[in-house]
């Protein structure tokens, strides 16, 4: 991995990014043209946008170096994060119709547990709502972006198991979001597929 070295007595960061990140590697295809009776949809992207928070250029950061990849997360990221969060819910949704963040299916990226426990008390989720964020957090650790790929995958084979109607928790509309360096936070809106 390239962000795992020794502890350090100067830069609890590391600790920090020692306990928080896991190693793993994932792929999708994104794909506007299915081949009929051949290729099948699992999740249908409807939109996306991008938003870089103000004054946050130093809530997360990552810097290659030689010894390899420095990570460093300020405390106030999960109040950043649900401090903005209902307005990019809203700015996604209000088009739709939709303002119960509760009718949605949730794939969260695995910024760390206080990430998703401000979102839930934020938006006023109800426990289970972010149950395969969790779960790959649990299991696997933060893997950056590809996290959302993991979890993606598992809300999915979850949906099947329990014989649920479509691919997202049994719900039609999900969101995504992904938090990166300044602080940024992707936020993409989904549809899910019958399973």
């Amino acid at each position: 991995m390239i962000a795992f070295r020794g502890p350090s007595d100067t830069d609890h960061s590391v600790l920090l990014a020692q306990a928080l990140f896991g190693d793993g590697a994932t792929a999708i295809i994104v794909e506007s043209d299915l081949v009929p009776r051949v290729e099948k949809p699992l999740f249908e992207i409807v939109s996306t946008a991008q938003t870089t928070l103000l004054d946050s250029e130093s809530a997360i950061t990552l810097q290659l170096h030689e010894m390899g990849l420095t990570f460093h997360a300020s405390k106030c990221v999960p109040e950043l994060v649900s401090m903005n969060i209902e307005k990019l819910l809203v700015e996604a949704f209000q088009h739709m119709g939709i303002s119960d963040w509760n009718s949605l299916f949730w794939i969260v990226h695995l910024g760390g547990p206080a990430i998703l426990d401000q979102m839930e008390l934020k938006l006023g989720l109800k426990p289970k709502k972010l149950w395969a964020s969790r779960h790959v957090l649990r299991e696997y650790g933060n893997l950056t972006s590809g996290c959302v790929f993991l979890i993606l995958d598992k809300m999915r084979k979850k949906s099947v198991e329990n014989g649920l109607k479509t691919t997202g928790d049994g719900l039609e509309w999900g969101v995504l979001f992904g938090f990166g360096p300044g602080l940024t936070i992707e936020t993409v809106v989904l549809h899910s597929v019958s399973t």
